[in-house]
């Protein structure tokens, strides 16, 4: 009974039915309904007195039957139920009877179906469990500031997704901050010449007595004051590009009129610049005010860069525009190809102070044509210089 009490709930609220049952009929009519009851149910129910109970129970086994309690007497194998019978000393009498147990084979089916739902879960969260703590241990040394860290592969294809992203997270993180790095580098590097030669030059300005000196100071150091400011307004330009990308207004251009534009608009430049239109009219989906921006940089690098000559032309490949300007210029060594579109990356040392220029021009093209889901390449050239060359989808990606 102690082990398995729920399985005499049901006796019990039987026998306090039929004892309400009861207390609503005369006495005389008791043994009668009790007996109706038992043939109904078919269970071994009967009418005693108190007296009669606790005297036909066994020693150790006695219970007090009191008002408004069911008490239950077990002997070997067999167990009896006694209901009193509030307000008299009757009491209704179900057994004896077998003890009721949950069937074994039941139980032992649960046991084995939980069992089994167990290793089940634990084989899934297993996994799970392994890639969270490589993911918590990747976190804590990438918050360390060990930004090269990678979490390993996977275990459990629910987590890949998540440590794909954060491995991404992490290279997107750390390319970032190297080109921060390098990018701060080169700004001190670019600032520092300029300073120097002003500083010198204010230095010689003091002790110069001769006023030809002392205005070729003077202007040595008007030149520096342009330079930086020149730095500065490029610095701006390539930061306002380097960082959110700003909202675009792509609509359908016809490409010819934007490249006869800016070429047009450095013809008037000391240099011999051609345009080779295409044969046919080719429809380009870009924002034109960039895409311009972009080409005028390639114009102005072929025109400082080359030897008096530059050529431009485009057409498409596939599903692609294409726009090459060339020069006659010493061209590009293959060393410095990949990296010549990052900030202040310089091909030669001819990109200096006379030439203009600090290396943001075609940085700022490779983020344009970026935006535009297009590249940005330098390759030889015809004409014996350089080749620069961008291109981007001519429609709209779907």
């Amino acid at each position: 009974m102690d082990q398995d009490v729920e399985s005499y709930t049901g006796y019990k609220t039987m026998l306090q039915a039929i004892g309400d049952y009861v207390s609503n009929h005369p006495q005389n009519e008791w043994q009668g309904v009790i007996e109706d009851a038992a043939n109904r149910y078919h269970l071994p129910l009967a009418l005693a007195r108190i007296t009669d109970i606790e005297v036909a129970a066994k020693h150790g086994e006695r219970r007090a039957v009191g008002a408004g309690h069911t008490n239950v007497f077990i002997e070997q194998d067999t167990v009896t139920l006694h209901h009193l019978i509030a307000g008299s000393n009757y009491a209704i009498t179900l057994g004896p009877t077998e003890i009721p147990t949950r069937p074994r084979a039941e139980t032992m089916v649960r046991v084995l179906v939980l069992v089994a739902l167990a290793v089940m879960i634990l084989v899934w969260l297993w996994p799970i469990s392994r890639d969270l703590h490589e993911l918590r241990r990747v976190t804590k040394e990438f918050g360390k500031e060990h930004f090269d860290v990678q979490a390993a592969k996977p275990k459990s294809i629910m987590m890949a997704g998540l440590i794909h992203g954060f491995n991404g997270m992490a290279v997107r993180i750390k390319h970032l901050i190297d080109a921060h790095k390098e990018l701060t580098t080169a700004i001190s590097h670019e600032l520092r010449t300029p300073m120097a030669r002003s500083k010198f030059a204010l230095q010689m300005l003091s002790r110069a007595d001769d006023e030809t000196k002392r205005q070729n100071y003077i202007k040595q150091i008007c030149g520096d004051i342009n330079e930086l400011e020149s730095l500065v307004n490029e610095l701006l330009e390539y930061a306002s590009l380097e960082g959110d990308k700003p909202k675009l207004n792509f609509a359908d251009y016809n490409l010819d009129d934007i490249v006869s534009q800016q070429v047009a608009l450095a013809s008037g430049q000391c240099a011999e610049v051609t345009y080779q239109p295409p044969a046919l009219p080719i429809k380009v989906h870009c924002d034109r005010l960039y895409i311009e921006r972009a080409l005028s940089n390639y114009i102005s690098n072929a025109i400082k860069y080359g030897d008096g000559q530059v050529a431009i032309s485009c057409d498409t490949v596939g599903r692609e525009c294409v726009i090459k300007v060339e020069d006659n210029g010493n061209g590009v060594d293959d060393c410095v190809k990949n990296t010549l579109f990052d900030a202040f990356s310089r091909a030669d040392e001819s990109r200096n102070k006379e030439t203009g220029g600090f290396g943001l021009g075609l940085a700022i093209v490779k983020r344009v044509l970026e935006w535009h889901g297009g590249s940005v390449y330098v390759e030889s050239s015809s004409l014996g210089g350089a080749c620069f060359v961008m291109r981007w989808p001519t429609h709209k990606k779907r």
